[in-house]
């Protein structure tokens, strides 16, 4: 077996790599592999404790090794939410129990995530990575720079979901020309980019770390890339499908229903041009699994959110870097360092073995995750993962 280690950054893990692979007896098909350091994604819903039926820790961490990551960071929609350190608990027991990779909670910005009270911030902060309310916007501009000047004080980032309910208007997709002709609600871009704004001057009050959810809007790149031209201490994240779909794309079927929605062409070439220049610091997936019954009452009905995590890899490789639109070693920046960096995620020395010459057709029918429903069933990728060992175990293997 040849396996190609040029595209592995980090020295030290060439060596644990090929010191692995010399004391274990691995079994793959003959062929050529290129190994990845681990992938850390900072944007995933693992649904558990309270929705297990959508995901568990369990099959959530399962499906990020099919996909190559080795760290993660969980949104705290949960239930109950982890907004004191005796409901995080929950989380870290199942954690401990069941993951096969690293997971690390987000705690709660307010209590309930309901925007009116703060969350013992002080007390989480020793557990968690940052403080997120995702899935909800906080509202009020005071609660907001109460939770910046505490995270500041604990030299913790504020991880925002970025939306403003007032603008919202019963939306569901973007208020485009897809919306138009097939008589749907639209979301306007300005619920997004107006919290952000928002936020942004409150950063500057405080100097805290603080970090954009999914960015979908042109008005968003450019708000957070002159922010850091302002020396404004700032990060942000989109996701594969933001990249690659546009409202264009849209079906009336549920798996092209995420929030914030699939925005206009201007947007993707926005947040395509903001990932090359570096105003856009990471790739999440904000994988989001339901049930089939609830993404399956087309765009109205069905409830917000896809899964991504078992695909994002190989579409950003096959759509960028195959393209010639990034590099490898850019592609891993985004993917696995800037994280790393940002969020201070200890590295885990995990590694992924791909055949990147390998195409196939995605194929929910072969996902881990308990959701299946994702626009790009029946794209044609690169990229087959064969092996992900996290610690010196085997985390997945085909």
């Amino acid at each position: 077996m040849n396996i190609d280690l040029r595209f592995i950054q980090d020295s030290k893990l060439a060596s644990v790599v090929k010191g692995y692979f010399s004391l274990n007896d691995i079994s793959l098909p003959n062929g050529s592999y290129t190994v990845i350091p681990g992938l850390i994604d900072v944007h995933v819903h693992f649904r558990e404790p309270g929705f297990f039926y959508k995901e568990s820790i369990k099959t959530g961490s399962m499906a990020s090794a099919r996909g190559g990551y080795t760290s993660v960071c969980t949104m705290p929609n949960l239930k109950p939410v982890p907004d004191s350190v005796e409901n995080l608990k929950q989380q870290l027991d199942i954690i401990d129990k069941d993951a096969v990779i690293k997971v690390y909670p987000y705690g709660a910005i307010t209590i309930g995530e309901q925007g009116e009270q703060l969350a013992d911030l002080k007390v989480l902060g020793n557990y968690v990575l940052g403080f997120s309310d995702d899935g909800k916007g906080v509202q009020s501009d005071d609660m907001m720079l109460l939770a910046m000047q505490t995270a500041k004080d604990l030299n913790l980032p504020i991880v925002a979901h970025c939306e403003v309910n007032s603008l919202l208007n019963g939306g569901y997709i973007h208020d485009g020309d897809y919306a138009k002709e097939h008589n749907h609600k639209g979301i306007c871009s300005r619920s997004e980019w107006e919290q952000i704004a928002r936020d942004i001057e409150l950063v500057k009050k405080t100097g805290v770390k603080y970090h954009v959810c999914h960015i979908s809007t042109k008005e968003s790149v450019e708000i957070i890339r002159q922010a850091k031209k302002d020396g404004v201490d700032v990060t942000c994240e989109t996701a594969p499908h933001y990249l690659i779909l546009c409202d264009k794309d849209l079906k009336e079927d549920g798996s092209y229903k995420m929030n914030p929605p699939l925005r206009g062409e201007d947007d993707k070439k926005a947040l395509i041009e903001g990932v090359l220049d570096g105003t856009i610091d990471m790739i999440a997936t904000d994988h989001a699994p339901h049930s089939l019954e609830e993404k399956s009452k087309g765009l109205s009905g069905s409830v917000f959110g896809i899964v991504g995590i078992e695909t994002a890899f190989q579409l950003m490789y096959t759509y960028f870097v195959k393209t010639g639109k990034m590099s490898m070693d850019f592609l891993l920046d985004l993917l696995v360092y800037n994280a790393r960096k940002r969020f201070n995620i200890p590295q885990d020395n995990g590694f992924s073995v791909w055949d990147l010459d390998k195409d196939y057709i995605i194929d929910a029918n072969d996902f881990l995750s308990k959701g299946k429903s994702t626009p790009f069933i029946g794209t044609k990728v690169y990229g087959e993962n064969y092996l992900t060992v996290v610690d010196g175990k085997i985390a997945y293997k085909k």
